[in-house]
């Protein structure tokens, strides 16, 4: 392995589980613009290659929900729908480009939720101001 994958590798098992989170949903909003990309210049293989890594990294999330919270059930009913989707794009190729851009427009609304929810958690830790009465 040469040292610039090691560091990669290093650098991701030393990442907090949000900062993972936003390393799946940034590299499915990037595979789908490359999708996109590779459809437009007929580069079949490569768009293949960019739906199912994005179809396998929405089902990874699906994977790691934890069931126990209700938001979680909403969460797999999105990301089924966002694997059906894929699917669906995969399988119609130019008829349902315009379909990419909407579930890259979804990825990233998902995104911006966890990310606010992280720095919500994050900002939790600050130490709360107590009212002295009396």
């Amino acid at each position: 392995m040469n040292g610039y994958n090691h560091y990669k590798e290093k650098s991701i098992y030393s990442m907090s589980g949000p900062e993972l989170l936003m390393l799946l949903f940034d590299e499915t909003i990037k595979r789908l613009t490359r999708a996109e990309y590779s459809l437009k210049d007929k580069d079949y293989k490569d768009f293949e290659d960019c739906i199912n890594r994005t179809s396998r990294i929405v089902r990874y999330l699906i994977d790691i929900l934890d069931m126990e919270y209700p938001i979680s059930w909403d969460l797999k009913r999105i990301y089924d729908y966002l694997i059906f989707d894929l699917s669906r794009v995969k399988a119609g190729r130019e008829r349902r480009i315009d379909e990419i851009g909407r579930i890259r427009h979804i990825l990233s609304e998902l995104r911006e939720g966890f990310e606010g929810a992280s720095k919500k958690v994050n900002d939790m830790h600050i130490a709360k101001t107590v009212e002295v009465r009396g």
